[in-house]
């Protein structure tokens, strides 16, 4: 019982000097790849069991009995792993340890996340929203072996693709439809994340604070990172890359070439998963090696000679990331680097409140907010005689940076999207929460009489199970309950929701229709057809086509989303289905040969028309609003319907829409 609980973090004498013998990495390279790829097989399978089991609860929504499940199952993995952490077994075999790590951790993230929507086909967030684009981009990649744009035909993929890849794999290896694969593919990616994490924090501190490492990344990402999961991973693994980073940078001899590949592949992982945090991951990089030149030019070392050792460290870090981010990327350079003028993406015009303001999650009055500030505290008291605190106090100013640019961005008309980051400074405030109060708690043990040490243990345990407990049934009943409640009101395609509902008066309850008569009135496959639609929740579900993205800032730049729109109202002033006709086939672009447009006359049609477009088809179109909130802004424009009364077309009324197929 006298080891219960972990001893205090590394510990060198300055973050700039050369790293004292119990700083240095802990893993061999080799025990540390095998291990990646170990964990990460075992999270999965674990996680798709549970997933499985789970699936099979059928408890009918509403209720509250799967937030009931949710969190007393993950309370007892949380138990199991207080228990590990507060008694272990270093007498049990070190692969047994941790494969019973590993499939706890990957059952805790599994039961706290998957039982809610044991009901849903969907994933967190439903189809609404940015959902609409992620499942659009799944079904794409579930159709097609090779990289492809999630809208537009015959363009280069402009958003990183490497996650959504892998998912149309999964989707095609367990047979289902790219939407229907995305939530147990996110589930697992989840799961996955978490044990990885265990095992990066192994490489640079102790096998339990790697631990609760892992399991603070676990509850940060629970609050605020899995509803984005093609970008959790690349958050929840930056934090310990970076103490690795800082360690191999400040090592003054025998350059660690094998770490820096590493630190290039987490880098390039970044690049073909999520472009934001490989920016940030970039900026990180550069600035802990600046930061390292610094103070050693101001301690006498000659400028030439560090600048030269440093520049070498950066450049493996460099080509392999490259060579990394060329394998998504190349696609989408090599058609800009034909363009003369370069189009700009719209995808950074938006500005939330989360950007607006400068975030202080140590500041909030909750128990995660009291771990951030715990983990300040120890940032700033420890950064000059430790490592650890040192690296991680260099992402936490590098992202109150990253606000500082991104408002600056705004005089471009712009932004840099910082929100985005605030994950990463949640949980790397809460990981430094944990190691600082693990520092407080041994600080403690050895000032205080000997005879309550045990004593002090046991309570610390007790709060920071009760701790954990808290901040997980908090994600469960409060961060992720709007995004369950989406998940089970949103329709599926078959026109139904989770919870049976089918509304006519709902356009979702339609989709089922949509999908058959499209393909009874062209008889082709889903990726032989082009549509012009205002039901763009259409291609979420189908591999279509489409001619036009529902919003500017999800468009491809290479697909000229304004000159689109404005050949799209070109075609509402056409009087007769000659010059429609005529229009279609002398445009620059792919035209579409199925329209989906509203149709008000019809009785289960909500949409409103001005008196004089009466009688006429509608499709909705969206604009750039930017810096408005929202940030976009909706507009109809209006077909006559005489321009489709030709044999060169043929109709067919579903519900509230017009189909409308060229022959």
């Amino acid at each position: 019982m006298a080891g219960i609980l972990p001893s205090p973090l590394l510990t060198g004498p300055s973050p700039i000097d050369e790293p004292r013998r119990d700083s240095a990495v802990r893993l061999p390279l080799r025990g540390a790849v095998v291990e990646l790829l170990l964990c990460a097989v075992v999270a999965a399978v674990v996680s798709l069991l549970l997933q499985f089991a789970v699936a099979r609860l059928g408890i009918s929504e509403p209720s509250f009995a799967p937030e009931a499940l949710a969190s007393v199952g993950s309370a007892l993995v949380l138990t199991a792993l207080f228990l590990l952490l507060a008694f272990g077994h270093r007498r049990s075999p070190r692969w047994t340890r941790l494969l019973g790590t590993w499939v706890a951790l990957s059952a805790f993230s599994t039961l706290a996340l998957a039982i809610p929507l044991q009901s849903t086909r969907f994933y967190y967030g439903g189809s609404s929203v940015d959902n609409g684009f992620r499942m659009q981009y799944m079904t794409r990649m579930a159709s097609t072996p090779g990289l492809a744009d999630m809208n537009y035909a015959h363009t280069a993929p402009y958003y990183p693709g490497g996650w959504f890849w892998l998912g149309g794999r999964f989707a095609n290896l367990i047979g289902w439809e790219g939407w229907a694969a995305y939530k147990p593919y996110a589930l697992t990616w989840v799961a996955v994340t978490t044990v990885v994490a265990f095992t990066l924090w192994s490489v640079v501190v102790r096998r339990r604070l790697a631990l609760l490492a892992a399991l603070a990344t676990a509850l940060a990402g629970m609050l605020h990172g899995i509803e984005e999961p093609y970008a959790w991973p690349s958050a929840a693994w930056l934090t310990p890359v970076a103490v690795l980073c800082w360690h191999a940078l400040r090592r003054q001899q025998h350059a660690p070439r094998w770490t820096l590949i590493c630190i290039g592949c987490y880098v390039g992982f970044a690049a073909v998963t999520y472009t934001l945090h490989f920016a940030f991951a970039v900026l990180m990089v550069v600035t802990m090696a600046v930061l390292i030149g610094a103070f050693r030019v101001h301690q006498g070392q000659p400028l030439g000679p560090t600048a030269k050792q440093l520049f070498l460290r950066l450049v493996p870090i460099g080509l392999v990331s490259l060579v990394l981010a060329l394998l998504v990327w190349l696609p989408y350079l090599l058609a800009t680097s034909f363009l003369l003028d370069n189009p700009r993406s719209a995808a950074q015009h938006y500005l939330p409140e989360d950007s607006a303001f400068l975030p202080v999650p140590m500041m909030q009055a909750t128990t995660f907010g009291v771990l951030c500030l715990a983990g300040l505290v120890w940032l700033l008291v420890r950064c000059r005689r430790n490592e650890v605190a040192a690296s991680m106090l260099t992402i936490v100013i590098a992202v109150y940076v990253w606000f500082v640019l991104s408002t600056l961005a705004l005089m471009a008309r712009t932004t840099l999207l910082a929100f985005r980051l605030n994950v990463i400074l949640d949980l790397t405030l809460a990981v430094a929460g944990v190691f600082g109060l693990l520092e407080l708690i041994g600080y403690l043990r050895r000032r205080l009489d000997s005879r309550h040490a045990l004593r002090i243990s046991m309570v610390s345990c007790a709060l920071g199970l009760l701790g954990a407990i808290t901040i997980t049934q908090g994600a469960i009943g409060l961060a992720l309950q709007d995004s369950v409640e989406r998940a089970y009101a949103d329709y599926y395609p078959t026109g139904d929701n989770a919870m049976g509902h089918r509304d006519p008066r709902k356009p979702g309850s339609w989709t089922d229709d949509e999908i058959r008569t499209i393909a009874e009135l062209t008889g082709r496959q889903p990726t032989q057809n082009l549509l012009l639609t205002t039901d763009y929740k259409l291609m979420s579900f189908q591999p279509y086509w489409g001619f036009q993205q529902e919003t500017p800032h999800y468009a491809n730049p290479l697909a000229d989303y304004d000159e689109r729109a404005a050949e799209i109202q070109r075609w509402t002033t056409a009087r007769t289905s000659d010059e429609l006709l005529r229009m279609l086939r002398t445009s620059r672009f792919e035209t579409p040969n199925v329209f989906v447009l509203s149709n008000p006359a019809s009785p289960y049609s909500t949409v409103a028309v001005p008196p004089e477009q009466a009688g006429k088809l509608v499709l909705q179109l969206k604009g750039d609003a930017f810096p408005q909130l929202p940030n976009v802004r909706d507009y109809d424009v209006y077909f006559d319907p005489a321009v489709f009364d030709s044999p060169a077309f043929v109709r067919r009324d579903v519900g509230p829409y017009a189909i409308i197929v060229r022959r």
